[in-house]
């Protein structure tokens, strides 16, 4: 059996536990709990250990996707479910204030995963306010010497979600098939 593993990570509701229902085969177990700090502002229960769900690709081949919460005070997390991945999935809400600044934050933070595996970022709600665009990401990332590509993303949307999943995929192996 091959097993693989893909982390997801952002922050605080941004859409992480979204994107794993979207693609996984089964119902993704859960972690959620009341917010109880600033996080009730944006939403009711927020993820305190992990999100879960998997891909069957084959018989013989799961992908486990593994979401991280989106507190920092939840770090301690972020390096377990980061052993053995072969990639990160870093989804960045452009509601928010400064998610540039998210993005510089969470790349530093999975810095020891990413100098052995690819990241693909995904920018949400977008449609809600469509400043930064892509582009101004993606300056971000070549001005720090890094080539990640960047989608606009629906967390809700399974084939946003799986072009996430594709493109990380083809930074690993540029020679797979479609």
């Amino acid at each position: 059996m091959v097993e693989n593993k893909i982390i997801f990570t952002g922050p605080v509701g941004v859409g992480k536990t979204t994107a794993i229902a979207a693609l996984s085969d089964d119902p993704p177990v859960q972690t959620d709990a009341s917010a109880s700090d600033m996080t009730q502002d944006r939403k009711g229960y927020t993820t305190v250990a992990m999100d879960y769900g998997v891909i069957r690709l084959d018989e013989n081949t799961k992908v486990h996707l593994y979401g991280t919460p989106g507190q920092e005070r939840f770090d301690f997390m972020w390096s377990i479910l980061s052993k053995g991945s072969m990639g990160l999935i870093l989804l960045l809400d452009n509601t928010r204030q400064n998610p540039l600044k998210d993005l510089k934050f969470f790349l530093t933070s999975f810095h020891d995963l990413l100098e052995d595996a690819p990241v693909v970022v995904g920018v949400t709600k977008m449609d809600l306010n469509p400043q930064p665009g892509v582009d101004v990401y993606q300056q971000y990332l070549a001005q720090h010497n890094l080539n990640v590509p960047v989608f606009e993303v629906d967390a809700r949307n399974e084939d946003d979600v799986k072009q996430l999943v594709t493109a990380m995929l083809y930074s690993i192996d540029p020679g797979l098939e479609g």
